[in-house]
């Protein structure tokens, strides 16, 4: 028995043993790195700048309140449409104590007045048609009473003012009620009733009531980076693609580049405005995030490679041809200089140095034990 294991032991120390010398011999064997094979494709090449940014009305206009007071009703919502002048909210007016014990006075003065001024003028008139009056002192007479009428409708009308914020005779111009000043849809509506709103006034510019735009007019705002702005000027065209919006590209018109930079996280880049023309049955909503692509260069049947098969080496650009047979053991390569066009970022245009027929070194396909 112990013979047995005596034999076995040995036979697993020398198998150990060979496996051993067999994995460093693998290990210590060169590598044989096989490579794609590409041929020059004729092909069309566009290259583009790239903006991102978002989609927005062209103008958008925050209602404000022209009094202050509390929201008594809210006539619309978000997504409706409004015309110029129409109703969105009233303010019910919050007299101020002060302004309106003031303004009853004025009332009560003003009734005062008038009643002396009547009792004076029956007077002068019965002393006219006796001819005891001149006419000089009768007309004067009737023009202190009218006066002194229309300070009493003045006085009444301020009263209605405070208490109401409106008076009866100019109900129609009447600024409790807040309205659209434009056409257009509601954006947002941030108000509800029972909010306290100000006037609007030169140090505050008073709550949003409703934010309305015309959203048959949009603008595209996005930014590029400084390298690619000298590329860009206006009236140029414009591709829209909008996430929310799968399989619709809108089309859009270059009309703005910013003359001056901003700076963003250490990049210095360059607003940029377009038109966007909205097709019929298409609703672009406020605020989209949306990519603009603007075609700067254009090559058609041209000679191309990717990209990737070019090696740069300072202001020279070679590729490697094979030499060797196709599918041979071994692949051979020379290096060859060539010069280049216009680049998409995957496809570069080979102007001088190679033929539509010559193979090319591409990407490393995979890697061989010799």
């Amino acid at each position: 028995m112990k013979k047995v294991l005596k034999i076995l032991s040995g036979v697993l120390f020398v198998a150990l043993l060979v496996g051993t010398f067999w994995f460093l011999w693998r290990k210590t064997r060169p590598v044989k790195i096989l490579y794609a094979i590409v041929q020059p494709a004729t092909d069309t090449l566009k290259q583009y700048v790239v903006a991102t940014g978002k989609v927005q009305p062209r103008d958008e206009v925050e209602i404000k309140p022209q009094i202050s007071g509390i929201i008594s009703d809210v006539y619309k919502e978000a997504g409706e449409t409004v015309r110029q002048g129409e109703v969105i909210a009233t303010v019910k007016v919050v007299p101020e104590m002060g302004q309106l014990s003031s303004a009853e006075s004025r009332v009560s003065v003003a009734e005062i007045s008038l009643a002396q001024t009547r009792r004076e003028f029956g007077r002068t008139e019965t002393l006219h048609d006796k001819g005891v009056v001149s006419d000089e002192e009768f007309e004067q007479g009737r023009t202190d009473l009218q006066k002194a009428e229309e300070e009493l409708q003045n006085a009444k009308e301020n009263l209605e003012i405070v208490k109401n914020g409106i008076t009866s005779r100019y109900k129609e111009l009447s600024n409790t009620q807040i309205r659209s000043t434009i056409d257009g849809m509601i954006l947002d509506v941030p108000i509800k009733v029972g909010n306290s709103v100000i006037q609007a006034n030169t140090f505050n510019d008073g709550p949003t009531i409703a934010s309305v735009a015309d959203m048959s007019n949009m603008l595209f705002r996005g930014n590029v980076d400084e390298t690619d702005v000298g590329k860009l000027h206006e009236g140029m065209p414009v591709k829209l693609t909008i996430g929310a919006l799968q399989n619709v590209e809108l089309d859009a018109r270059l009309e703005y580049v910013a003359p001056k930079s901003t700076e963003s996280n250490g990049v210095i880049l360059f607003e940029v405005k377009a038109a966007v023309e909205i097709p019929e049955g298409v609703f672009v909503r406020a605020g989209y995030s949306a990519n603009a692509s603007v075609m700067i260069q254009s090559r058609e049947g041209v000679l191309t490679l990717p990209e990737s098969t070019v090696e740069f080496e300072g202001d020279k650009t070679y590729v490697h041809m094979l030499t060797s047979a196709e599918g041979a053991e071994e692949q051979t390569f020379d290096k060859h200089e060539v010069k280049i066009g216009l680049s998409d970022g995957m496809n570069i245009e080979i102007t001088e140095g190679v033929a539509a027929g010559d193979k090319i070194r591409g990407v490393k396909e995979e890697k061989k034990k010799k």
